[in-house]
């Protein structure tokens, strides 16, 4: 591979860890090649899709949007300016709905009380449409 990099040198170069690069390589977001010795060599365009993933994770998109993203890329050459411009705009989208949906919930969040028993038919937030008082009195959900 033609001025290929180690896993070292796509960490230092990219400013993410290698432990980073390592994860980025088993989601399927970037890849590598062993050489005789077994070790992984980065094509330089690799560079390209890991600042890619570091602006993308950064504006809030999933690693999986970024891999179905970067999959539907030709690979083995640099991500351009036009490939950036197609995802982007994708993104872009997506983080409008987002910001959308958020600013609802900011300017909804005075009219909750926080009370949990989400069979409150006002709620908008927890319990839109009293979906969860069609089960019964107390909380409903269990949060992670």
């Amino acid at each position: 591979m033609e001025e290929s990099l180690s896993v070292g040198e796509l960490a230092a170069r990219s400013g993410v860890a290698v432990s980073a690069i390592h994860f980025y390589e088993a989601k399927g977001l970037i890849n590598s090649v062993r050489n005789a010795g077994n070790q992984r060599r980065f094509a330089r365009s690799e560079l390209r899709r890991v600042a890619v993933i570091k602006v993308a994770q950064r504006a809030g998109i999933s690693l999986g949007e970024i891999r179905d993203a970067l999959a539907a890329l030709p690979t083995g050459r640099t991500v351009t300016a036009r490939d950036w411009s197609r995802l982007s705009k994708r993104w872009k989208r997506d983080l409008d709905e987002r910001i959308n949906r958020l600013t609802a919930l900011r300017d909804q969040l005075g009219d909750c009380i926080g009370c949990g028993c989400l069979s409150l038919k006002t709620c908008p937030l927890r319990n839109p449409m009293d979906v969860a008082g069609e089960d019964g009195p107390g909380a409903r959900y269990i949060e992670p």
